[in-house]
């Protein structure tokens, strides 16, 4: 499982250097790759529990709309004795053993392509860390869901948003459509309902 873990994650680096991100309107390899999404209101806790799991602070922080691009986690356990680090895809020669230099860094990485505003974009950073303390595991953190626009964000930015969640709860459903068919109704039931209400209130906004 951990050698699967490992390909996925290479594959899912490569995805994004060359520009897939899954948002295209034909199928993308980006889409077909599992992941793990972790999705919630703005100013919901999400950050909290990433950092529960990793074991130490390291995301932005702040109100309002944070987390303005897809934020790939991926966590490598590593042997007693190496050194917590953490490593960007676009900073493949930088090693960060400052957590709170990698809080900087996904802030500066934001900013440089959505600019010091509210929008959001569907390009990923990739973030990886090294740790004794972690599982080998692959999580997505995803903007928050809102329901009204607030001062310095575009009218359309509440469309935006689901429009991206929900691009991953489809992949989730697409991909374990049968397996939970047959073994968790109730789940898959859950799954159907969230992507189908997703799109009801995104047909209705427009």
């Amino acid at each position: 499982m951990d050698t699967l873990i490992a390909l996925i994650n290479r594959i899912q680096r490569a995805c994004t250097v060359l520009g897939d991100h899954g948002v295209d309107s034909f199928p993308t390899l980006w889409e077909a790759l599992p992941s793990v999404a972790v999705v919630g209101g703005q100013s919901s806790g999400k950050s909290s529990v990433l950092e529960s799991i990793v074991g130490r602070d390291f995301l932005p922080r702040g109100s309002g709309i944070v987390t303005r691009r897809p934020l790939v986690l991926q966590l490598y356990k590593v042997e007693e004795g190496i050194q917590e680090h953490a490593e960007f895809l676009h900073l493949p020669k930088k090693r960060f053993t400052d957590f709170s230099l990698v809080r900087k860094e996904i802030e500066d990485e934001t900013d440089r392509v959505t600019g010091k505003s509210n929008k959001i974009s569907h390009s990923p950073i990739h973030l990886s860390i090294y740790s004794p303390y972690v599982v080998n595991l692959t999580l997505v953190d995803l903007p928050g869901l809102t329901k009204v626009a607030v001062e310095g964000q575009p009218e359309s930015i509440v469309q935006e948003i689901e429009s991206m969640i929900l691009s991953y709860v489809e992949k989730v459903v697409k991909g374990c459509t049968s397996m939970l068919q047959k073994r968790n109704s109730h789940l898959y039931s859950f799954l159907k309902g969230l992507m189908l209400g997703l799109k009801r209130e995104r047909k209705r906004a427009f």
